[in-house]
């Protein structure tokens, strides 16, 4: 069978979605198919910008390629789910978070200030709606990713877990006095929540924090504004060997993001036995996180944050079993890549076979 994956990019950057579609390629490859990434490069601004990418990939009809049948289809973000295909499957990692949940928020990019502004984002409700209704099948990265998708398109789905990219080579060994954070350095990561946690801190716990992006220089500031040079350290891009070690060797991992749709980070801290302090706002994380069982989930304000870091220094024993606990959670959630090629694909199989496929219900009421 031939998969295609649609998805789009931004040159230059990698992130969570690229790691993603190639987690997908590989295990569908696995299974013995013939798989494609197809992807298009997504411009953020200005607005016309993003009305162009739409329209594009809805002209694009994708059953058939230059002679080469796709037998499905597998669209994994906005606008790729709008393209033409018989057997469309969505598999949604998060529509345009500007038109959606980060509309009027201070991460929305400045949207809701003109009429052109709010002209497009209904176009893109209406235009997502429709392009959804069209999918045989519509899963969803999370289930944050899948409430939004009731919330503005009253469009139901399933939610779809996959491993994080280093599940098979994580590991855990004894802890030492630093929490760990790694992720890009941007907003809606709030790496500052952290940084302004660690005025608070009491214990000898030093915050490590790795990654980079737009904000490196904001929090370099902040740090020596706040004279916390010794208590927190920016490491920049580390490889994958410093990577599993911190992990490895953390007290525990903080990841206090802003209603991230998923969070590897939160996965692979679970993998390594670490106990993970998050937010109450922060969306996928917390579909992880079991408060006061497998790490701590506190309102975004410093101190609380800070409070957390102390309790795990405190009672490093309960600490540890914080982690195993968060280990044992994530083995029995059974997340693999085979659940999930099984879950996109059966019903194409099915149909392939004869027999009548299942199609979910998109939507609601």
């Amino acid at each position: 069978m031939r998969v295609g994956i649609a998805t789009v990019s931004s040159p230059f950057i990698r992130g969570g979605a690229e790691i993603h579609a190639e987690g997908l390629a590989h295990a569908v490859r696995e299974r013995g198919h013939d798989v494609e990434v197809i992807s298009m490069p997504f411009r953020f601004d200005p607005p016309e910008q993003i009305r162009r990418s739409m329209d594009i990939w809805e002209t694009e009809e994708l059953g058939q390629v230059n002679g080469y049948s796709i037998d499905a289809l597998v669209c994994l973000k906005f606008p790729a789910f709008y393209a033409q295909h018989p057997n469309k499957i969505a598999w949604i990692l998060h529509q345009h978070r500007a038109a959606y949940d980060l509309w009027g928020t201070p991460f929305g990019e400045g949207r809701a200030r003109t009429a052109e502004d709010r002209a497009l984002r209904t176009e893109i409700v209406e235009r997502d709606s429709r392009a959804l209704a069209a999918c045989s099948q519509i899963f969803s990265n999370s289930k944050t990713v899948a409430s939004r998708l009731l919330q503005f398109n009253n469009i139901r789905s399933q939610p779809l877990y996959h491993p994080p990219p280093l599940a098979d080579i994580v590991y855990s060994a004894p802890a030492e006095p630093y929490i760990f954070f790694p992720s890009r350095l941007e907003d809606l990561k709030r790496q500052c929540l952290l940084v302004e946690a660690m005025r608070y801190v009491t214990t000898p716990v030093v915050a490590l924090v790795a990654g980079e992006g737009g904000r490196r220089d904001d929090l370099q500031r902040m740090i020596d504004d706040l004279d916390l040079g010794r208590r927190v350290r920016l490491l920049g891009r580390v490889g994958l060997d410093e990577l599993l070690a911190y992990y490895a060797h953390c007290l525990g991992v903080f990841f206090g993001p802003y209603d991230e749709d998923y969070g590897y980070v939160t996965l692979e801290a679970m993998l390594a036995a670490k106990p993970v302090i998050t937010c109450t706002d922060s969306g996928g994380p917390v579909e992880f996180v079991v408060d006061q069982e497998t790490g701590y989930i506190v309102e975004p304000e410093p101190r609380l944050v800070a409070h957390a870091v102390d309790e795990l220094y405190r009672n490093q024993r309960r600490a540890r079993d914080l982690g195993r606990a968060g280990l044992a959670l994530y083995r029995r959630l059974d997340i693999s890549w085979q659940h999930v090629v099984d879950a996109l694909l059966r019903p194409v199989h099915a149909v392939s076979r004869g027999a009548p496929a299942l199609v979910a219900t998109s939507r609601a009421g």
